[in-house]
């Protein structure tokens, strides 16, 4: 089982500040995966997707609450963010 978070932003906010917050958002996200954090991947969605979402893919749970509890895009308010257990099936 893994865990995907999902992100939204939330209502208002100025896609300005997105771009603002995006170097600690990297900063924050490569030190995680770096530390061993269980982070698997991570992305926007495409631009046209007019909610603003991403997602993240997570080997435990406890990960996924501890990057959400320190991501910057987060902790500034600037987008919400839902933990759902994924049964993957891999193919290789």
């Amino acid at each position: 089982m893994e865990f995907v978070v999902m992100y939204r932003l939330n209502q208002g906010v100025d896609r300005s500040r997105i771009f603002e917050t995006f170097p600690r958002h990297k900063a924050y996200y490569e030190a995680f995966q770096a530390d061993g954090g269980g982070l698997i991947a991570l992305g926007p969605f495409q631009a046209s997707d007019p909610a603003g979402s991403s997602m993240g893919i997570f080997t435990s749970r406890e990960d996924a609450e501890r990057f959400i509890a320190g991501d910057p895009f987060t902790t500034e308010g600037l987008a919400d963010a839902r933990i759902l257990e994924w049964d993957v099936v891999r193919f290789k």
